[in-house]
């Protein structure tokens, strides 16, 4: 029997995806976004999905909130009790992340406070939660200091038993140095075991299976998109636009990607004007030449180039990329002068290729701060990959404490029965 999970602030459905691989059976999802939750409908509720979600008939089908959910169904949350083996969830991070600016009265901040609320309600068996290396930092506001990874122990202490560690992502598989915050709490008594350890001792079988071998470089994550082997062709969805055209994967990570799919989706290439492009093509050179790759600029470099972004930076074929982020323009491919298409950044994410995304490219300006696009949606997202390794070890654990729940049942009523026998033939 599958076990069951609920996937909070799910986005795109990364976390979702993995834990899916891993053979557990999502219930349903909560993602406020209306082209998050689109990207999410389309791969995991749609007619071509691999794998489905056991959605419950008195929740809609739609982008909704947590504090919707909440106040909408309260009984209903409550009747699930006894029957979710998961709940996983990442609050929003950018109140945390070292790549923006950190706000300790960010109101999204304070969403972990709903998804403990959620816990408290459905009471399940295991919680597995993500965030930004930043969650675990200490804010000063008004005066005092908060530490949000502190209080989430805190209101979670009396109930369940918390491991905590931060994962460096490229040693599970993902083409990327992603160093986040994982928590996994089990109920108080059902195991000992430590999920962070297991999980190391996963590892080798793991990647073994997909004929992976860590670090996985940018390279070998995305040179079958380079424009120079695989040409380019007119964009299927964007008219005016022009995309790579897809030949097939050079290596096996690239294989274990495309899971016999013979296209994919997402290729669309920015517009580049010549100036930008000669720009980027001097960029490249000097940061192969200078040993700059995957390394951001000094100011004097930044100038010279007339470049205005930190972060800016060319990623190195031969290593992991950089953590990906919402912008687009932060990373230059490594022998092409332009920037990643969402595909590519999804490679780097360890999306499948038949993982489609739907809403907008990019955008920009005050939109920013309700639209979540495509780019933003990969650079948002838990790596499946990473999830999938961490939802099998999930799913030893939680099996094995249920069997030996019921091997001491049989035990104790094998007991039992034996005394009653003694009593009756005495």
């Amino acid at each position: 029997m599958e076990l069951k999970f609920i996937d909070l602030f799910a986005g795109c459905g990364g976390l979702s995806l993995g834990l899916s691989e891993a053979n557990m059976q999502g219930l349903f999802a909560v993602e406020h976004n209306e082209s998050a939750f689109e990207t999410l409908q389309h791969n995991l509720l749609g007619a071509q999905s691999p794998r489905k979600f056991d959605w419950p008939d008195w929740l809609p089908i739609e982008s909704t909130s947590i504090e919707n959910v909440l106040e909408s169904y309260l009984d209903e949350l409550k009747n699930l009790q006894g029957s979710v083996d998961l709940v996983v969830g990442g609050p929003p991070c950018q109140g945390f992340s070292s790549a923006g600016r950190r706000r300790a009265d960010d109101p999204r901040n304070k969403l972990f406070e709903a998804y403990v609320k959620f816990v408290d309600l459905v009471q399940p068996k295991a919680l597995l939660l993500e965030n930004v290396r930043g969650f675990t930092a200490d804010f000063k506001s008004q005066g005092k200091t908060d530490n949000y990874a502190s209080k989430l122990r805190e209101k979670l202490a009396d109930r369940y038993t918390l491991h905590e560690r931060l994962l460096d992502l490229s040693m599970l598989g993902v083409p990327q140095t992603r160093t986040r915050y994982f928590l996994v709490a089990f109920e108080k008594g059902l195991t000992g075991a430590d999920p962070f350890d297991l999980l190391e001792k996963h590892l080798p079988s793991f990647l073994r299976k997909r004929r992976i071998s860590v670090p996985v470089s940018s390279s070998a994550a995305i040179c079958d998109l380079e424009i120079a082997y695989a040409g380019i062709t007119e964009s299927r969805e964007t008219k005016g636009f022009q995309e790579i055209a897809y030949r097939g994967p050079r290596t096996q990570y690239q294989r274990a990607m495309a899971k016999k799919q013979k296209g994919t989706t997402d290729l669309r290439l920015a517009r580049h004007g010549e100036r930008i492009v000669e720009r980027f093509a001097s960029f490249i050179e000097f940061s192969h030449n200078e040993g700059r790759l995957n390394k951001s600029m000094s100011a004097e470099v930044r100038q010279k180039f007339g470049i205005k972004k930190l972060a800016f930076r060319v990623i190195d074929p031969d290593q992991p990329a950089p953590t990906i982020t919402s912008m687009p323009d932060d990373l230059v491919h490594y022998s092409e002068p332009r920037t990643l298409t969402v595909r590519e950044n999804a490679r780097l994410q360890s999306f499948p290729d038949w993982f489609e995304f739907k809403g907008k490219y990019t955008t920009g300006g005050e939109r920013r701060r309700f639209e979540v696009p495509r780019f933003t949606q990969v650079a948002n997202a838990v790596p499946p990959l990473a999830a999938t390794a961490l939802g099998e070890v999930i799913v030893s654990i939680l099996k094995g404490a249920d069997e030996a729940k019921s091997y001491r049942r049989q035990t104790n009523s094998g007991v039992q029965n034996s005394v009653q026998f003694a009593e009756t033939v005495t």
